[in-house]
């Protein structure tokens, strides 16, 4: 889908940044988990896990940056801290910083992942 999307639109495939945020969140980490190698980023806010791959994938050097909320009631802190984990054992560069906060995404996290992607960036280019 996303190579047909990068010719139909005009858009360099090769340059994906995932940010999503809850079930958006979910899908990047699918993807991340399913489709190494097809993102170079993302920005995960309010993700969990959303399958235990079977295959550990190689996601060396990928940055990943993620927040969450230790007041959650819809993804307990420990199923987030679970997917940090997995993402970090296939290599990844997790970033994950967590807030007393509950499911709602604050004006702070959105400022810190702009920051973020800031520095990020422009290695990706490089």
């Amino acid at each position: 889908f996303v190579e047909a999307a990068a010719e139909e639109y005009g858009f360099e495939g090769s340059k994906l940044v995932a940010v999503g945020y809850s079930n958006g969140a979910n899908i990047a980490a699918s993807t991340l988990l399913l489709h190494p190698g097809l993102l170079r980023a993302a920005v995960l806010f309010r993700a969990m896990v959303p399958f235990e791959p079977e295959v550990t994938p190689d996601l060396s050097g990928l940055p990943i940056f993620m927040a969450a909320g230790r007041m959650d009631r819809m993804i307990p802190p420990d199923n987030t801290q679970r997917l940090a984990d997995i993402l970090a054992e296939a290599g990844a560069e997790v970033d994950l910083r967590w807030r007393n906060v509950g499911h709602p995404l604050t004006y702070e996290e959105v400022g810190e992942a702009k920051e973020w992607l800031s520095g990020v960036l422009p290695l990706l280019e490089a």
